[in-house]
């Protein structure tokens, strides 16, 4: 397989990873065009949806009520719920990303791997053990658990939905488009069967047969990425400091590839990106969903414990092979560069070297270019297959979560008042999938040409703005009220969105205005619209001495009981 045709197949994973918009520039995805197959490829892929499908099979035998569906009857152990989020958590994007700013950057393309592995802790000692023991079903659960229900699940469920959606369309695209390299099909025809094969597994199989894809697919991530880890280690004989040294001597910046400040120039930048990338997964809903899915308080910790080392240990992997990219690609440069071309001749250098312009497919394609330089054709296929159940995991993970939104937040609790029986939550929880499944596959063919580095960015600087304030106020302060809590999140998801429309990462690179001509000028607004949002919780709650806000106050220390103990965490939340 050529290497256009990996640059095709990846080319929109280019800006993904850019949270804080640093990559916003992406890859035109409409670019992508159909190619020869690769057979090893597509074998895995068979492969691999065979035995998910058969895992489905048997999880629509053991899902009989609500509580299988959502959480899978709360009988997944720590360690399986541990590396089942490290499968949620560890995309394609992420892979690819964080090797690609290793890449391009050196030492500074850790920043996004250090913030994100920074945010577990957050959610170990403060969120962890009282998510279990508070709520049932949803992050919601946990949020209005002292609160007049209708406004605060109201606004949690559109806060999921909207995270749920930016991530969706980035996955149905990605997915649409390496279906369409893989089988040579039309595109709209290829997130056709994403949709459908996703669709399956959440519609039958609910949270039991999504962990168990989650899983799989981290084994098979974390298997990938070790085998290219220690395939460049062993050039240098499992010595990184030789490696790096090499690096060093190899790229464009030299010394400056082993010091910060060459990604991300300003601190309110850093530290913006920093605090959503932290504070943002403290807030991802289908994240949050997986600590229901445990037994008890206990086994939601362990299984942080064991997604923290999961996914800690990935990032050092991806450390090693963007450096590793760096010195093995330029063994062939013919290969994996681009040549810098001058009046239709290449262009030479003055000490008479050929001249090259940059990594085939951009530098997010550092990873897969190793890939086939370590691996081979067969690597490049397993690689390929692995990119595929990377997506469908997590597109069957915010699937999940936005059916629960609607079908347990929604039409139990707000429009029924709490009084909705089990089969018909769970029968409204499958309408909602076959129509988010049938939204997604509308998106991703109305995306299918668009910047979609963007949505995800948004799907982080909302979370932490609108759904972590609110999370870590109603849960950890005793003054907090319904009118705070809604109207911060509200303050939180709309100035999220529009400073990070107004931001050059999107004025200028999505929506083509002029360099320069961008409002906002940093990279991320979090530290701006996660500040606003805590303090319009805090101003809102104090000034609000209502009847109601005075009982929401009274029944806090029995909150923080439970929270603490677990004790009645088995009846239903919320009063």
């Amino acid at each position: 397989m050529s290497s256009q045709s990996i640059r095709n197949i990846f080319g929109l994973t280019l800006g993904l990873l850019a949270t804080g918009g640093v990559l916003a520039a992406g890859a035109d995805l409409g670019n992508t065009t159909k190619q020869a197959t690769n057979w090893v490829a597509i074998a895995m892929f068979v492969a691999f949806v065979l035995v998910t499908l058969g895992i489905t099979r048997w999880a629509a035998m053991k899902t009989k009520t609500a509580a299988d569906f959502y959480t899978a009857g709360g009988g997944i152990t720590g360690f399986q719920n541990g590396l089942a989020i490290a499968g949620d958590y560890m995309s394609a994007a992420s892979f690819l990303g964080i090797s690609g700013l290793v890449f391009a950057n050196g030492f500074d393309g850790l920043i996004f791997s250090i913030g994100w592995l920074v945010g577990w802790p957050v959610i170990t000692f403060l969120m962890a053990e009282r998510l279990r023991n508070l709520g049932k079903f949803t992050f919601a659960d946990v949020a209005s658990y002292r609160f007049a229900q209708t406004p605060t699940r109201t606004f949690a469920a559109c806060g999921t939905l909207v995270v749920v959606a930016f991530y969706m369309i980035a996955q149905m695209v990605g997915a649409g488009q390496l279906i369409k390299v893989l089988f040579g099909l039309e595109y709209i025809y290829a997130v056709m069967i994403v949709g459908v094969l996703m669709m399956c597994y959440v519609l039958f199989g609910g949270m039991t047969a999504t962990t168990w894809v989650q899983i799989i697919k981290a084994i098979l991530l974390l298997s990938g990425a070790t085998f290219m880890a220690l395939a460049v280690l062993w050039q240098f004989n499992f010595n990184p400091e030789a490696l790096f040294a090499k690096a060093v001597e190899i790229h464009a910046k030299h010394d400056a590839i082993m010091s910060p400040g060459v990604l991300i120039k300003d601190p309110i930048s850093a530290i913006s990106v920093g605090m959503a990338l932290m504070f943002g997964t403290a807030g991802l809903p289908h994240i949050l969903m997986r600590f229901f899915t445990v037994p008890s308080a206990k086994e939601a910790r362990k299984s942080v414990g064991w997604a923290t080392t999961w996914i800690g240990y990935f990032y050092i992997l991806t450390f090693i092979i963007g450096f590793g990219a760096i010195v093995m690609l330029t063994q062939d440069p013919v290969a994996y560069y681009v040549p810098k071309m001058v009046d239709g001749v290449q262009a030479v250098g003055p000490d008479g070297k050929l001249v090259w312009d940059g990594l085939r497919g951009g530098g997010n394609m550092a990873a897969i270019h190793l890939s086939n330089a370590v691996g081979g054709n067969v690597f490049l296929g397993f690689i390929s297959a692995v990119a595929f159940a990377t997506i469908l995991a997590v597109v069957s993970g915010l699937t999940l979560s936005g059916a629960s939104a609607v079908s347990h937040d929604l039409y139990a609790t707000v429009f029924k008042k709490g009084k909705a029986d089990s089969a018909n939550e769970l029968r409204v929880s499958k309408i909602t999938t076959i129509c988010l499944g049938i939204v997604a596959v509308g998106l991703g063919i109305a995306f299918e040409k668009e910047n979609v580095a963007y949505m995800v960015m948004l799907a982080f600087v909302i979370a932490c703005s609108a759904n972590f304030p609110i999370l870590f106020m109603s849960v950890l302060w005793k003054d907090c009220t319904t009118k705070g809590a809604v109207a911060g999140g509200i303050v939180g998801l709309v100035s999220s969105v529009a400073l990070t429309i107004m931001s050059a990462s999107v004025w200028e690179a999505v929506l083509k205005n002029p360099k320069g001509s961008a409002w906002f000028p940093y990279s991320s607004p979090a530290i701006f619209s996660m500040t606003a949002a805590f303090v319009v919780i805090y101003v809102v709650s104090k000034l609000d001495n209502s009847k109601q806000a005075q009982l929401e106050r009274s029944l806090y220390p029995a909150q923080k009981v439970r929270s603490e103990t677990g004790f009645g965490a088995s009846s239903a939340s919320g009063h």
